[in-house]
């Protein structure tokens, strides 16, 4: 009968030849991931060990990837991924397909606010669930309004917040409130300013004793987006819209123009208009009211998708109209 010194000895033989077992059959499986051919003879250590570190440190996106559950995939609203050609250092693999990306330059596209790498063939197929990230989203201004809110993971962009707080907290009653410019240098301070410190950036009367400096960066951002905040897609049905005389179809058409914007769009115009709301109410002292506030922002928050320059201008008297009737009937839309 065996002694229990011998028993635990062939224990640990066993475990020691199994875990050898396991870690050969790692070492296959990463080099079939690899596309490796491993014959008999494994390579040595001096070069198995750098080569499972990096390739696994290449793997970890796809690994990630695919461990997700699809409830953790879904994102709250769609992001189309802003995919730009790129030149990979160093071998890749692309992150929809798993295939390699061969070349040496122009590999394949990389999305400038997530930074998901795939083939460009690969690009077409990728879902749109773009989750920005600050490390690529770094700046404020002349940024896709959604992708700016996701990044940062909040309702609003926090320009758009931060300017409203500041004005409805000491320039209600400003006379020409938004219509009167501020000084442009101090304007393009202010851009500068939350383009480097974002929510820390300082617009309080300490720094910026003007208020129609603040109204002017908060107009800036607004021109400035990418797409604007009626977005190219809705603007067709917020022209048509405004072009009815019956009221009750207005409103109802212009309910169904408003669904055609996307979730941070239609929360961005929602404060937005709640604010502009406001400002009429204090009319008599700042002397803008809503017709005067929708000539100031008809063109800041829309802007015709046609190029013809005759059809944009006769847009003009309807975007006023838009912005008006958004003003007005703010509680009733939103």
């Amino acid at each position: 009968m065996p002694s229990r010194e011998s028993y635990e000895v062939h224990k640990g033989e066993k475990s020691l030849v199994q875990k050898a077992k396991r870690e050969a059959n790692q070492e296959d499986i990463l080099a079939a991931a690899l596309g490796m051919r491993m014959g008999p003879q494994k390579p040595p250590a001096t070069i198995w060990q750098p080569l499972k570190l990096f390739a696994y440190s290449q793997l970890t996106s796809l690994v990630r990837r695919a461990t997700l559950k699809e409830s953790d995939r879904a994102p709250k609203y769609e992001k189309v991924h802003n995919f730009k050609v790129h030149t990979f250092r160093g071998p890749h693999w692309c992150e929809h397909c798993a295939s390699f990306m061969w070349g040496l330059m122009a590999q394949g596209v990389k999305c400038a606010d997530c930074g998901l790498n795939v083939h460009k063939q690969c690009s077409t197929a990728v879902p749109n669930d773009c989750k920005p990230d600050l490390k690529h989203v770094r700046k404020v201004y002349s940024c896709d309004l959604t992708t700016l809110v996701k990044a940062r993971n909040t309702a609003r962009p926090m320009v758009v917040d931060m300017c409203i707080r500041e004005i409805e907290s000491r320039g209600l009653k400003s006379e020409g409130l938004y219509r009167i410019s501020g000084f442009s240098d101090s304007v393009e301070d202010v851009k500068t300013a939350f383009d480097r410190d974002g929510e820390k950036t300082d617009i309080s009367m300490n720094a910026y004793e003007d208020i129609n400096i603040i109204t002017g960066a908060l107009k800036l951002y607004l021109r400035d987006l990418p797409v604007p905040v009626i977005t190219y897609d809705a603007y067709p049905g917020f022209i048509e819209a405004a072009k009815l005389t019956d009221p009750d179809k207005k409103l109802e058409a212009f309910r169904e123009a408003l669904a055609l914007l996307p979730p941070s769009h239609n929360e961005t115009l929602k404060y937005l208009m709640a604010h502009l709301k406001r400002v009429t109410l204090n009319d008599k002292d700042n002397l803008m009211n809503a017709e005067n506030l929708a000539i100031v922002f008809g063109p800041t928050l829309m802007r015709s998708p046609n190029l013809d320059a005759i059809t944009a201008l006769n847009d003009i008297r309807y975007q006023r109209q838009v912005v008006e009737v958004l003003i007005k009937n703010e509680e009733a839309l939103f």
